[in-house]
């Protein structure tokens, strides 16, 4: 009984050290605000030099160039950006944050179901909102972003979230508005440990495949055109891809797999379609142009995966698919995703260097992904009426040695921008320089 009883001791303090590392979420806005004299980047390839920002109760009431408009702000709080920048918050695209806390600790691991089909599995309810990880993405600007489950042939539906709140209904932005697919590879590689060639190969099984795939949405679809006299809860977790409410997420890099599943896609009828990953996707950006299938690209910061590819070959993607007019937003899967997901504005960055201007970079993380995951209503750019969800940044935000945040807010909320790393630093730093 005494070590059951040290035990509920110890399990305690680990939990409340646990919730007091957490930032509580900010308190609704009460006043307005104006931020005054910074160069305003609105989202959508639009720089005012010398802005006035104002909102109010979470939404954006103005903003206009300071050097033509003149307001009344002593009723406001003002705060005097002159030098500095202001951002809309970037948004991670097919992201896993919050739902993962430890890797190696598989309670905190809610990332994928077991099963192959799996369309009515809701991201959002297993969403972490007090999460370290998710916490630390605020410093860089990373305010918003989605939430993606993995695994299985169909993984599941997502949702959209903001990145300040007490728990995921808090959080959640836009509800189970996507489904995703894991596209069949058309090329295998062969396994190594059992002494096999690991080159790439044609997958044998790939035909099969996809005819599983087909017939499931077949069969789904034939379901949700019918009575519904007994309910199939992964068939009717589809229907929004046959009416047009759902948007469809599929999985590939491979330029047959690519071509194989815009044209799978468009014979069932489905509406809106996005490629993820993407890999050789600049390969066929006419055809996705012409189909009006957006890409969320993988992240930059990956070397080229195929022999005959140049080095810079993952750099120079965005450039190639903007220039097609395919509408693009980069994402951040691959290995350490979740911790990678904060340095997305650095990914966007690196498109600078290879060919793009700053505000198409900035839109590959801000409108363009708000355009796809369907909020762009309200967020992705700095416009009247929109919600107030941006940042100010001493510096260039697309640049890791300049993108000091210096205020950032949700809806309005003025955020705290500690997060358990930043205290870390805080206490390193005092340990050291008393030492010195």
């Amino acid at each position: 009984m005494k070590v059951l009883n040290k035990l509920n001791i110890l399990l305690f303090l680990l939990c409340s050290s646990y919730v007091f590392t957490q930032q509580t979420p900010a308190p609704e806005q009460s006043k307005n605000i104006a931020i005054v004299g910074a160069t305003a980047h609105i989202g959508n390839g639009t720089v005012i030099e010398n802005s006035i920002i104002t909102f109010s109760n979470g939404k954006i009431t103005n903003v206009a160039d300071a050097t033509t408009v003149k307001m009344d702000m002593s009723s406001m709080e003002v705060i005097n950006a002159t030098g500095k920048h202001v951002y809309p918050g970037f948004i991670v695209s097919n992201g896993t944050l919050g739902l993962v806390e430890v890797d190696a600790v598989k309670a905190s691991n809610d990332l994928a179901e077991l099963g192959t089909y799996n369309p009515h599995i809701r991201s959002i309810i297993a969403y972490n909102a007090e999460s370290k990880i998710v916490e630390s993405m605020r410093p860089n600007g990373v305010l918003l972003g989605q939430v993606v489950p993995r695994g299985g042939r169909i993984t599941g539906t997502s949702s959209v979230v903001q990145y300040d709140a007490w728990n995921w209904e808090d959080a959640a932005i836009k509800t189970d508005n996507g489904l995703h697919i894991n596209w069949p590879s058309s090329f295998t590689r062969g396994r190594w440990w059992l002494g096999e060639d690991p080159g790439l190969k044609p997958n044998k099984n790939y035909s099969k495949q996809v005819k599983e795939l087909d017939m499931y949405f077949t069969e789904a679809k034939t379901h949700n055109s019918g009575s519904k006299s007994q309910h199939h809860l992964p068939f009717e977790a589809m229907a929004g891809l046959f009416d047009g409410s759902k948007h469809l997420y599929i999985n590939v890099d491979d330029i047959k797999g690519i071509t194989d599943a815009v044209n799978f896609a468009k014979a069932h009828g489905v509406e809106h379609i996005t490629i993820v990953g993407g890999y050789q996707a600049s390969k066929v950006a006419n055809f996705l142009k012409q189909n009006k299938v957006s890409v969320m690209l993988q992240r930059t910061h990956t070397r080229p995966e195929l022999e005959d590819h140049d080095y810079d070959y993952t750099f120079k993607q965005a450039k190639a698919l903007v220039d097609a007019g395919v509408l693009v937003a980069l994402e951040p899967s691959g290995q350490m995703e979740r911790m990678n997901s904060r340095n997305l504005p650095f990914y966007a960055g690196t498109t600078v260097a290879y060919g793009l201007t700053k505000e198409q970079a900035l839109q590959l993380i801000t409108q363009n992904p708000a355009k796809i995951i369907g909020i762009d209503d309200m967020y992705g750019t700095l416009e009247n009426g929109k919600s107030a969800t941006l940042f100010i940044s001493e510096g260039d935000a697309l640049d890791m040695r300049s993108n000091q945040i210096t205020h950032a807010f949700i809806d309005g909320r003025n955020l705290s921008l500690e997060s358990h790393q930043t205290k870390l630093w805080k206490r390193y730093s005092e340990k050291y320089n008393q030492q010195n």
